[in-house]
C-alpha cells in the first residue's frame, strides 16, 4: 500500500497536522508512525500545560501569530469536545530595579501583539496574587492551562474517525526516496509515502538527515527540572506567575504554574541535557553527547551564556539555590515546602553560529515538509501549526 501522507511523530504537532491534512484531504490515506507505546510521550506529555498568549515573542514572527490564534483555538477546541481547561490569566513581575525597564518593554510587546495586558503596581499585583513580592508586574488575562495529553488523545480519536491510522512502536530507521514519493524503513514493516511530514521534535533534525535534507540547525536538548508545592502549601499561587525573562538568555525563568489538576508546579530551571530523552539528571547517551560537544554552536553559545548557564547547573544541583529563586517571587516559600517533580525537555534547534533558531522553523523539499524548530508555545500553537502545514500541501499530492 501506498499512503497519500507518513507524519513521522505522535506529539501534538504530528497529530494536529494529522488532523487538518485529514480534514483538507478527506478521502487521503494518512499514517502517523510514532516510536513510542503510546501519544504524546515526549515534549507534550512533560509539558506545563500553560495555554501561552504571545506575549514574549516578535511581533510578526510566526510565534507571535500562530500563539495569539493558538491561544483562542485551543479553547475553542476544549470548549468543543469537553476537555477542561480554565483561562485563568496570569501575572509576569519585577523583583528587582533593574528589571522594571524590561517590564516596561514586555508590556508594550504584549500590546504590538494586540494583547489586552495591562500594569499592575505592587497592591494591584497582590490583589491578584496575595503572596507575591515585587515592584511592579503585567497582567496577560488570556492565558490558561490544560492537559496537553488529553489534548492529544482528542486528537487521535478524530484522526481515526477521519480514517487515519496511527502506528506506535515505530521507529523510522531509514527514509529512502522514490518515484512515488518515499519508502521510510522502520524497526516494523516499511511505509510506502507519496509524502512525508517530518514532526519528530527532539529526533526531527536528525530525521531531516535521513530525509536527504540539512536542517542548518542541530537539536540540543534541555532539561527543565521541576518542583512542586506540597498540596498544605498550594494556597500561595493561584494561578500563573512568572518573573520578568532575561531578553539575552533563551529562556523564560523559574515560575509558578498551577496545573488542571490543582497541583502547583515551580520551575523549570534549564540545564543541557546529556541525553535527548533523557529527565533524569544521570541520563547518558554517547551519541546524543558526543552529537552536542562536537557542535561549534554549542561552545558559542556556552561561551555567550556561561554565567547564566551556571546558575542553572547550580540550581540542578542545589535545592537550596532553586528555593532562593522562587523566593524572589513569593519570600514565604521553604525548601520543606516544595517536593521534586518530573523534569521535561526542550528540543531547541540551535545553529552552527550559536544563534538559537527563534521561530518556528519549517523546511519544504520535494514531496517533504520538515517541522525542525518547535519548541514551547508550540503545544498551544498546534493547530494553527497543524492547518498550516495542510495548507503548504499542493493539491496535485491526492
Amino acid at each position: 500500500m501506498i499512503y497519500d501522507f507518513a507524519i513521522v511523530g505522535g506529539g501534538i504537532v504530528g497529530l494536529a497536522t494529522g488532523l487538518f491534512v485529514g480534514k483538507r484531504f478527506p478521502s487521503a490515506h494518512i499514517i502517523i508512525l510514532e516510536k513510542e507505546n503510546q501519544l504524546a510521550f515526549h515534549q507534550t506529555g512533560h509539558n506545563s500545560g500553560v495555554i501561552h498568549s504571545g506575549v514574549y515573542y516578535k511581533p510578526g514572527s510566526f510565534k507571535a501569530k500562530f500563539t495569539r490564534a493558538g491561544n483562542q483555538s485551543m479553547v475553542e477546541f476544549c470548549q468543543t469536545h469537553d476537555l477542561p481547561y480554565d483561562v485563568c490569566g496570569k501575572v509576569i513581575v519585577a523583583t528587582q530595579e533593574k528589571e522594571l525597564p524590561r517590564l516596561e518593554n514586555l508590556f508594550k510587546r504584549g500590546l504590538e501583539n494586540n494583547l489586552s495586558v495591562t500594569k499592575l503596581n505592587p497592591e494591584e499585583v497582590r490583589e491578584i496574587e496575595p503572596h507575591v513580592n515585587c515592584l511592579g508586574g503585567i497582567r496577560v488575562p488570556t492565558a490558561g492551562i490544560v492537559n496537553y495529553k488529553k489534548v492529544c488523545q482528542k486528537y487521535g480519536e478524530l484522526i481515526q474517525l477521519q480514517g487515519g491510522e496511527i502506528r506506535l512502536n515505530t521507529q523510522v530507521t531509514n527514509i529512502i526516496k522514490t518515484n512515488q514519493g518515499y519508502t521510510l524503513e522502520t524497526n516494523q514493516a516499511p511505509v510506502n509515502t507519496k509524502l512525508m511530514i517530518n514532526c519528530a521534535g527532539l529526533q526531527s533534525d536528525r530525521v531531516a538527515q535521513l530525509g536527504g535534507v540539512n536542517p542548518e540547525a542541530k537539536i540540543v536538548p534541555f532539561r527543565g527540572e521541576y518542583y512542586e508545592l506540597k498540596p498544605e502549601k498550594r494556597y500561595l499561587v493561584k494561578n500563573l506567575i512568572y518573573p520578568v525573562p532575561n531578553p539575552d538568555f533563551p529562556f523564560l525563568g523559574v515560575h509558578f504554574t498551577r496545573m488542571i489538576d490543582g497541583s502547583i508546579h515551580a520551575g523549570p530551571n534549564a540545564v543541557l541535557s546529556l541525553k535527548r530523552e533523557g529527565y533524569g539528571k544521570t541520563d547518558f547517551d554517547f551519541k546524543d553527547f558526543t552529537d552536542v560537544i562536537t557542535y561549534p554552536g554549542f561552545w558559542k553559545l556556552a561561551a555567550k551564556h556561561a554565567d547564566e548557564g551556571i546558575q542553572e547547573i547550580i540550581r540542578s544541583f542545589s535545592k537550596a539555590a532553586f528555593v532562593r529563586s522562587l523566593q524572589q517571587l513569593i519570600p514565604e516559600v521553604t525548601a520543606d515546602d516544595i517536593i521534586p517533580n518530573p523534569a521535561g525537555i526542550r528540543a531547541q534547534a540551535l545553529k552552527n553560529n550559536g544563534q538559537l533558531v527563534e521561530d518556528f522553523l519549517i523546511i519544504e523539499d520535494d514531496k517533504a515538509m520538515h517541522v525542525c524548530n518547535a519548541p514551547s508555545p508550540a503545544a498551544t500553537a498546534s493547530l494553527e501549526i497543524g492547518q498550516a502545514i495542510a495548507s503548504k500541501i499542493p493539491d496535485s499530492v491526492v
